[in-house]
């Protein structure tokens, strides 16, 4: 990445941490001279230097920058340790406040019934992994995991998984391949780890098929099915839907898929 771009990266994050575009400018510019006047500001950001003052003002209000009292007035950015102190506070207070926002919305109460034939899809590996992260730490009896894809295996996962065994949860885990099933008794050496040997759950690497990358059941009624497109090679999006309630179709056939030739879960489908 050139310096140009790196810059140009550098403005969208700030503003994606709360600056404006000119302060984002203004304190990027600072960044690159040990201190400078309006003037030297206006001429490394693009900035008009009517707006240079209004900015530094942003900026100074925030901590981020201090000001020379000079003829004329000079300015330097906080160091870098601060400056990424302050946007992370300022960041992580507004994400408390918006939670306690949401947290204080009236949601209606769905009625018993609408559980039953729940299906909902995510978009996104990380979606999906914090997605599956959340169904194993609210898991209350049971989890089944096949693990068809290795970019699943995270640390994250790992540790969710761990603390499911020490809540005393029935954890049975399948890998695809014996390279896979290695990696995970050697991690989760306190779980049942086995092979899946179900060969259709990979798709062609010639054709546009489409594989599956992870399938986890909770507590007998929750399911969530990863997909990708092998073709895709490194531009592969992972997908997934997750079906919610024992009695959901979707939940009870995929469940014996799942569940196949384990003892260590009964079916009471069967």
């Amino acid at each position: 990445m050139t310096q140009d771009e790196t810059t140009v990266e550098a403005i969208s994050l700030l503003q994606d941490l709360g600056l404006q575009e000119y302060e984002a400018r203004c304190f990027m510019a600072l960044n690159k001279l040990p201190n400078g006047t309006a003037k030297e500001i206006h001429e490394i950001s693009d900035v008009p230097r009517t707006r240079v003052y209004d900015a530094i003002r942003v900026l100074e209000s925030q901590g981020l920058v201090e000001v020379q009292h000079s003829s004329p007035q000079r300015y330097r950015s906080v160091e870098i340790t601060e400056a990424t102190r302050i946007l992370r506070e300022r960041y992580n207070d507004r994400i408390d406040t918006l939670e306690r926002y949401l947290e204080q919305t009236d949601v209606e109460e769905a009625g018993d019934d609408d559980h039953l034939q729940e299906i909902w899809s995510l978009s996104g590996h990380e979606a999906i992994e914090s997605r599956t992260l959340e169904l194993i730490g609210n898991a209350e009896s049971e989890i089944a995991l096949l693990v068809v894809d290795d970019d699943v295996l995270s640390e994250a996962l790992f540790d969710g998984v761990q603390q499911a065994i020490q809540r005393d949860l029935t954890v049975v885990i399948g890998g695809q391949t014996p390279a896979t099933t290695t990696t995970l008794k050697t991690r989760l050496p306190e779980t049942s780890v086995f092979e899946t040997e179900m060969e259709w759950l990979t798709g062609s690497e010639l054709d546009a098929e489409v594989a599956i990358s992870r399938i986890l059941l909770v507590d007998q009624e929750t399911l969530l099915i990863g997909t990708y497109y092998p073709a895709a090679g490194g531009e592969a999006k992972e997908q997934a839907v997750f079906a919610k309630g024992l009695q959901n179709g979707v939940v009870v056939l995929l469940r014996r898929l799942v569940t196949a030739g384990l003892s260590a879960i009964k079916d009471p489908g069967k």
